[in-house]
């Protein structure tokens, strides 16, 4: 059930309902900080540069003694160090918004430009300095990192973060309940799409989607039953035209000299012959697609006798297995489609010679058909799977077959969950490639694969199929 998350209806929600939330939470805290952070910020240091201020003006008038429990009073109540020592110290690089709040407030108060100072005490806390005039020359405040208290990158990365967890939680829980019937009903569509029958689309969730379940299943019923009566109307047909046929052909052969015409009477029975040949390949096809079973297959034994029977008829088909490959599949289905290939590529071939390619490895099994005929051009390449169409429209069966041979291929492809298609060769001719997707199952025997030629989209004058 699951989606590719770059195109999925599930990660396609998810992302949406995420961006907004995060972007949501980076206004909420941006408004927060900018209305109640800021001008709490802005209201403490603003009382932090008045007691500087007042402090340094105080120290001017007092005697050393006075300075000194002056020193110990800023100690004691207000966490500052004051110090008419002005040792070399760096400037602050810190990037607390603090500091640069004092420094606007320090300039307002004093009416000049005052830089920070920082150091580091033997415990490796960060300490901030004020280099403060007065009347006297310079006196210096200091105070440590932690008398500022507030730590906001922290609380900024906490606030986020569980948000963001959060929202992606709640987000995923709540897309979750949204799509998982709709990746339901994906599911069940790819099955019906490879000929599949899934089960029925649990009928749940909000009440668009219970609807949308339960006319899918309807509809799934449907076509079941559909093709179902498809099968036992064909399987009808063909047994109520073969009665007429059959009597036909009784009564052909009761005619005493041929009905006095040979000509005419052979003529008839291969009409009757094409007819009974075609109402016993559409039943078959039809029956073909039904089936499903699957087994343990080496692909030469599916193939060498269909090339076989081509070469008895007198056709050269360059073909060999170099090493055994076995899979699991529809051995019906990969015989019908190789041997209706093979009998294009005979008949189209213009008796040159055909060269069958193979590889497999553990994800696919490929096999091309390639004939030396005048090709297929580029824009019938598909036109040419639809059922009864050809190339040659006279519809002579001495140019061509009855236009059935690639739509039963292309039907059985489908059904199976393989690919087939037709590309045209640099050199002429037409390669029809069928690949087989192996769907977990490995291949007993792993060969090194055979070369297969890239074919080009040369077109060739068309010929009838």
């Amino acid at each position: 059930m699951q989606l590719l998350p770059a195109q999925s209806y599930f990660w396609k929600i998810l992302s949406t309902i995420g961006v907004v939330s995060v972007g949501f939470m980076l206004i909420v805290l941006s408004t927060i900080a900018y209305y109640m952070v800021v001008p709490l910020g802005q209201r403490a240091t603003d009382d932090l540069a008045s007691i500087v201020s007042h402090a340094a003006e105080t120290w001017s008038v007092l005697d050393d003694t006075a300075r000194e429990e002056f020193t110990e009073k800023m100690w004691l109540k207000h966490d500052l160090v004051v110090t008419d020592t002005a040792a070399a110290l760096s400037d602050s690089s810190s990037l607390l918004p603090y500091l640069f709040l004092l420094e606007g407030s320090l300039r307002r108060q004093l009416g000049q430009d005052v830089h920070l100072k920082t150091s580091i005490d033997v415990n490796g806390e960060d300490w901030y300095w004020a280099d403060i005039p007065t009347a006297n020359g310079v006196l210096r405040f200091g105070f440590s990192r932690s008398r500022i208290g507030v730590k906001p990158s922290v609380a900024f990365f906490v606030l986020l973060s569980t948000g963001m967890f959060l929202t992606v939680v709640t987000a995923a829980l709540l897309t979750r309940r949204l799509t998982v019937t709709i990746e339901r009903l994906y599911s069940a569509a790819r099955l019906i799409g490879k000929g599949q029958w899934p089960d029925p689309v649990p009928e749940e969730g909000p009440e668009e989607l219970v609807v949308l379940a339960r006319e899918f299943n309807r509809m799934n019923l449907q076509v079941r039953e559909l093709l179902a009566n498809r099968t036992t109307l064909l399987a009808g047909i063909s047994h109520d035209l073969r009665t007429p046929l059959t009597q036909i052909q009784l009564a052909l052969e009761m005619l005493p000299n041929d009905g006095g015409d040979t000509q005419l009477m052979d003529k008839i029975r291969r009409h009757l012959g094409s007819v009974n040949r075609l109402i016993g390949q559409a039943l078959e096809v039809s029956l073909e697609l039904d089936r499903h079973e699957t087994e343990l297959v080496n692909i030469a034994d599916v193939l060498d006798p269909v090339v076989d029977a081509a070469r008895q008829g007198g056709q050269t088909v360059e073909w060999s297995a170099h090493k055994p490959c076995s899979f699991v599949l529809n051995r019906l289905a990969l015989q019908r489609i190789f041997s209706n290939l093979m009998e294009n590529a005979v008949r189209y071939g213009n008796g040159q010679p055909i060269t069958i390619l193979c590889s497999c490895d553990r994800e696919s099994l490929t096999l091309q058909v390639q004939d030396n005929g005048p090709g297929i051009p580029a824009e019938h390449r598909e036109a040419v799977f639809q059922p009864f169409f050809r190339l040659e429209k006279s519809r002579s069966s001495k140019t061509g077959g009855s236009g059935l041979g690639l739509a039963i291929v292309r039907q059985l492809a489908n059904t199976n969950g393989w690919t087939v298609r037709l590309h045209g060769r640099a050199g002429g001719g037409t390669c029809a490639e069928l690949i087989i997707p192996i769907d977990g199952h490995a291949p007993r025997h792993v060969p090194w694969p055979q070369t297969i030629d890239q074919a080009s989209d040369t077109t060739k004058p068309p010929a009838p199929r």
